[in-house]
């Protein structure tokens, strides 16, 4: 059987390199290749990148969603070490902090373009949150 391997993740966007951006300094990732619609940043050595796709008709997720709201399709986990810090540095770059908070070890915000995205610190030494 081949190899089979998770490589990137692609968000839609009003526009794409100004998405591309904020992750960057977010997450420390360098620019891997670009286009005027697109755009692939990933960590600096090996790792699952981001791309980024400008769609004209994009419309933002709302979460928590009610019945007849554009829905999240996905979200990104990020670890961080420390939390307050983190959720600050992010709110900083351009982040949003959601309203509605579940839990205490974990922060959601929304990027730029509004997706929700997840700061969360491991409390129970698990390594990613779904484990």
């Amino acid at each position: 059987m081949s190899r089979t391997r998770l490589s990137t993740v692609v968000l839609d966007a009003p526009d794409a390199h100004e998405l591309a951006e904020f992750y960057q300094r977010l997450l420390g990732y360098t620019v891997r290749a670009q286009e005027p619609d697109w755009v692939l940043i990933g960590p600096p050595f090996d790792g699952i990148a981001l791309a980024f796709e400008t769609e004209p008709l994009y419309t933002p997720p709302v979460w928590p969603a009610a019945p007849g709201d554009q829905r999240m399709m996905l979200h990104l986990d990020i670890e961080v070490d420390v939390l307050a810090e983190e959720t600050d540095r992010a709110v900083g770059l351009g982040a949003r902090l959601a309203d509605h908070q579940p839990q205490e070890d974990v922060r959601v915000l929304f990027d730029p373009a509004g997706h929700p995205f997840c700061l969360w610190v491991d409390t129970r030494g698990r390594r990613g949150r779904g484990q």
